[in-house]
């Protein structure tokens, strides 16, 4: 496999999408291949997650074969294997080595995989019901949570005590007392205490159509998840793909991708109650082009950051801040702008001790490209609005 290179470094400028009165500036990014092998498709690190110890960085992703579709489709040839790997840096995202997770039986996608088949010779271990006890305090934990179907599952969970080099499971994800949930699971979790930890979920509508989000809880170490609550109500379209923050001892806030016929945003909903219910929080990203998730984080100097693909010319990264607990958000940010056409995004993002964002996503350079996994670093510090 590929490690992770410098691919190029510049100046980029705001742009003043949100707030028509800001002024432009220039930050400086530092573009990193993460995984590029001429022929492949790499996909979709959003679906996997994200995990840091320091300066050392776990993600995982998918890894096709890539194959000419057309503009308005993945890119992935279905008719060949896709593999679930993870890629690691001890460096904070400078360099990468990538690692596959089935070479020790773990995280093999089971039957037919979300975009491409199941490699040759590959059978996941049979679902367990978890026992419990997940200590998810565990200094070296990191946990995933994966679908079997894009749109409605089913779906099951891993977990890891030595930063993801092993891996238990998979365990079953459902929801105590309510089987006819169906839950097409991606990782998006807080941890609250020792056998504490809440799960964000997108599900199945009424209709068995994608979908809507909600909040689910154990609070004994996995053996057991109960219902909550749903992040709003059942849309005409889809809400999905949540990313989670905990703003207070009971407040929460997410950010949802929202789909309504030729409308997509990121909008966002509160608790104040641990996650009982939601209210409407109003709208981070007003236009996303064609969709895309994000990915939120907390920083350290207590403003959120909110990192997004964007699917409309001209292609590329974007972020957004708010410095009020996502009350107000800030210009948006242009990471990059020189995408090769809409099959980009996806991110996830984690804060440097030194305060400096990594970035992952899926990216291309041209229309007709390989799709690879590529890391932005840059300096949230350098945006004052």
């Amino acid at each position: 496999m590929i490690a992770g290179r410098v691919a190029r470094a510049g100046l980029l400028l705001l742009s003043m999408a949100v707030c028509a009165a800001a002024t432009a500036q220039a930050i400086e990014v530092e573009n990193v291949d993460v995984y590029r092998v001429p022929g492949r498709f790499g996909g979709w690190p959003a679906n996997h997650g994200i995990w840091s110890w320091g300066d050392e960085i776990l993600v995982g992703f998918g890894a096709g074969y890539y194959q000419d579709l057309g503009t308005e489709r993945h890119n992935i040839d279905h008719g060949k294997p896709e593999e679930h790997l993870l890629a690691r840096s001890l460096n904070g995202g400078r360099t990468w080595k990538i690692e596959n997770p089935a070479a020790q039986g773990a995280l093999i996608p089971v039957g037919k995989a979300l975009h491409g088949v199941t490699p040759p010779g590959l059978v996941e271990k049979p679902w367990q019901d978890c026992p419990g006890d997940i200590n998810f305090k565990h200094p070296d934990f990191a946990m995933t949570l994966r679908m079997t179907d894009a749109d409605i599952g089913p779906s099951r969970f891993y977990y890891s005590l030595d930063r993801g080099h092993n891996w238990q499971g998979p365990y079953r994800l459902a929801l105590l007392g309510h089987p006819e949930i169906q839950i097409a699971a991606r990782t998006d979790y807080i941890v609250n205490g020792p056998h504490d930890c809440h799960l964000f979920l997108t599900a199945a509508k009424a209709d068995h159509e994608e979908g809507r989000v909600l909040c689910a809880r154990t609070t004994d170490g996995g053996k057991n998840w109960k219902f909550i609550s749903w992040v709003g109500p059942e849309p005409k379209g889809f809400s999905i793909m949540p990313t989670t923050v905990r703003l207070g001892p009971a407040e929460l806030l997410t950010a949802l991708r929202h789909h309504e016929g030729d409308k997509k945003w990121i909008d966002l909903y509160r608790s104040l109650d641990d996650g009982g219910s939601w209210q409407p929080a109003g709208i981070a990203v007003p236009d996303t082009g064609e969709g895309n998730p994000g990915s939120m984080l907390r920083l350290q100097d207590g403003r959120l950051c909110l990192t997004y693909g964007y699917r409309k010319k001209p292609f590329g990264m974007r972020a957004v801040l708010s410095r009020d607990g996502g009350r107000t958000w800030g210009s948006e940010v242009v990471l990059r702008n020189d995408g090769g056409g809409r099959d980009v995004g996806y991110p996830r993002s984690v804060e440097r001790p030194d305060g400096r964002v990594v970035t992952i996503y899926y990216y291309h350079d041209q229309p007709k490209s390989d799709r690879y996994i590529a890391a932005t670093i840059w300096d949230p510090r350098q945006v004052t609005n």
